[in-house]
């Protein structure tokens, strides 16, 4: 499937355009020409048929063909997965594989055993949001994950505000419970820890804060297979993965 991203602001009834880095890859990489079909993404949701009618050094312009479904749906579950800032790339990973399972966004969030240093957080932003275009283009998404900026844990977790239907999660790997139970819950906002674990007055700052501690079992995972674990679990259980 050869698939491409357009910010709605660039596309209208019967065409749109491709910005620089699309159109690198359009051309340079995949060496398609005028006349040539493609899917086209905004973003928020829509997808496109589109024919290629020009391409410029820096641009494409294609025809609208017509608005089709998205190849993956989009999760009835609004599920939000803040999850410790990991040293290298192993949060890329975890940025990959949550738009594959269908995460609507992930807070960044930089926790007392995380040893990352903010200044280096806010140049690996830019890098997230385009691993996670390219994942959305391989998994059939037409809506992008929202990738916010690094927030202290604390900062964070103080601003929850109860609401219906809505479960606020800790996962620890000591002193929690089961899930609760709330069958019918629409959005989620899942807390997962650094590689060396919550410190205990940040297990008691969310617990204060009204959010559920829950310890899934006795296997100790890496914080990123914790985290995309945690994620599969959740779509399971309240979301669309079967």
């Amino acid at each position: 499937m050869r698939r491409f991203f357009a910010p709605s602001n660039q596309i209208s009834d019967s065409s749109l355009i491709l910005g620089l880095e699309e159109t690198r890859h359009l051309r340079d990489v995949l060496r398609l020409r005028a006349g040539d079909r493609v899917n086209v993404f905004d973003g928020e949701g829509r997808e496109y048929l589109a024919e290629i009618a020009e391409i410029s050094k820096n641009s494409t312009t294609l025809d609208v063909i017509e608005e089709i479904p998205p190849a993956s749906p989009e999760s009835p579950l609004d599920l939000t997965l803040a999850a410790a800032i990991l040293k290298g790339e192993k949060f890329d990973l975890v940025v990959q594989k949550a738009v594959e399972l269908g995460v609507t966004r992930i807070v960044p969030l930089l926790t007392v055993r995380g040893d990352v240093r903010l200044r280096d957080t806010q140049k690996r932003v830019g890098r997230w949001r385009r691993i996670g275009l390219e994942a959305a283009k391989q998994s059939g998404r037409a809506a992008l994950m929202k990738i916010g900026e690094p927030v202290e844990f604390v900062e964070f977790v103080q601003k929850v505000e109860p609401q219906t239907n809505c479960l606020f999660l800790m996962f620890s790997e000591r002193g929690g419970e089961d899930f609760p139970e709330q069958p019918d819950a629409k959005k989620i906002t899942a807390l997962v820890g650094p590689e060396g674990g919550w410190e205990d007055p940040e297990i008691e700052a969310a617990r204060s804060a009204g959010h559920a501690i829950v310890t899934l079992g006795g296997r100790i995972l890496r914080a990123e297979t914790a985290a995309i674990s945690i994620a599969a679990i959740l779509q399971h259980r309240f979301g669309d993965l079967r």
